[in-house]
């Protein structure tokens, strides 16, 4: 099988109003799917991300066009969470970053990620 990678450069970003404050964004993504690499079936979940933004946040249309790829991707639930922290990373450079992939349960079994960036002010 093979899939495509979601490419970062979709994520966008805009200038943090209030850089010398610490305060905490929280964007729930309730729609995300992915593919499991065993099988190629879909996967759901719900991606919370919070963080505390440095001189940068990114932009809502383009995150949900960048998760949109990963409708074509496929990985475990693992990498995929970790792939989404790295990227969000990369593009804003925040202070303290969270990211939960909270996924459908599959066979009985449901799976929550937790991966974070940085320590929380």
């Amino acid at each position: 099988m093979t899939f495509s990678d979601p490419d970062r450069n979709t994520l966008e970003t805009f200038e943090n109003p209030f850089p010398q404050r610490d305060f905490l964004i929280e964007t729930v993504c309730p729609e995300f799917t992915s593919l499991c690499p065993k099988t190629g079936h879909p996967d759901y979940g719900t991606i919370t991300i919070t963080y505390i933004a440095d001189q940068k946040c990114f932009e809502l249309k383009s995150l949900k066009l960048y998760l949109q790829q990963y409708r074509n991707h496929g990985a475990f639930y693992e990498k995929v969470t970790n792939l989404i922290l790295d990227d969000l990373v990369a593009v804003t450079e925040p202070r303290w970053m969270k990211i939960e992939a909270a996924f459908t349960p599959r066979g009985g079994i449901r799976t929550t990620v937790h991966v974070e960036h940085g320590k929380k002010p």
